[in-house]
């Protein structure tokens, strides 16, 4: 009986592989034709998180709010330092609104793929739209955030300047960031489910690295500490959005101009790293 290759025969007739992953210009294609699904399912998550909230979606703000509460509590009243500059609570608030920002890209976007495995089984979609979603669900949060903070600040009679439309390029760029640290984050989770276990570890850290209470410039300034540990602290993405972000809104507070070429460099690298380690494992997604 003569054995008949049936996968050779399918490729000569240009019948493609079930599941087959597409090139990488076909798969983005794609995702950019079906972007309104990540878009809406973004939008549906938002709601439905606070839907059965009598305050609804103002748990939006008043949670890292509240969160903020504690903290500037602790370290700005109970425990002052020459490490806290002033207006301190302007300086927190921002800084935990915008580490809110990728914290929760970071976890929702490493279980996108995990978390909806009944989605990724029974539809065809390019699976890169599920944790982009989880990064697009945040940014819709983060606006009324921001809203607040700039009443905030007026507040502190920090007064709206042109220097507040810096903000358009520091989200741009964050949010470049977050896609690709939540795409590494999804492949590496539906490899290794262990890996939900310690981003919560992971979040940790980088909150008591990131100068969210605290500034970094002021305690490891020379000459109490070498250069280069400050120049090695400033190489952290996320602190350099936050003080980005500070020098935006709050005119005295300045900022170096490297954390600009750093925080631009991390987000287009990380963003397509991110694309091509997500796309290589596309067939793999619902099937381990």
């Amino acid at each position: 009986m003569t054995n008949i290759d049936y996968g050779a025969v399918a490729r000569d007739a240009g019948l493609p592989r079930v599941g087959a992953r597409p090139t990488l210009p076909a798969y983005l294609r794609e995702l950019w034709r079906r972007r309104h699904f990540a878009t809406t399912m973004a939008r549906f998550r938002v709601e439905a998180s606070t839907a059965e909230n009598r305050l609804g979606l103002a748990w939006v703000v008043l949670d890292p709010l509240l969160q903020a509460g504690v903290y500037g509590l602790i370290f700005g009243v109970i425990m002052p330092g020459s490490s806290r500059p002033q207006p301190f609570v302007p300086f927190l608030v921002t800084g935990f609104f915008i580490f809110t920002y990728f914290s929760k890209s970071f976890s929702q976007g490493a279980k996108s793929i995990t978390g909806n495995l009944a989605l990724v089984r029974s539809l065809a979609f390019p699976r890169m739209l599920l944790p982009l979603s989880a990064v697009l669900r945040n940014l819709y949060e983060l606006v009324p955030m921001l809203a607040v903070l700039a009443a905030i600040l007026i507040g502190f009679r920090q007064y709206p300047t042109w220097s507040w439309l810096l903000m358009i390029p520091i989200v741009i760029l964050m949010t470049m960031f977050n896609v690709g640290v939540a795409l590494v984050a999804a492949r590496l989770t539906v490899h290794l489910r262990d890996i939900g276990q310690l981003i919560p570890v992971i979040t940790r850290i980088l909150f008591y690295m990131s100068g969210i209470f605290y500034s970094l410039e002021l305690v490891l300034a020379p000459p109490k500490h070498p250069a280069w540990m400050l120049a090695l602290a400033q190489l952290n993405p996320v602190h350099d959005f936050i003080e980005l972000s500070r020098g935006a809104l709050q005119e005295a507070h300045g900022v170096p101009g490297r954390l600009w070429i750093i925080a631009g460099v991390a987000a287009v690298s990380m963003l397509g790293f991110g694309i091509v380690f997500f796309w290589r494992a596309e067939e793999r997604y619902g099937r381990e």
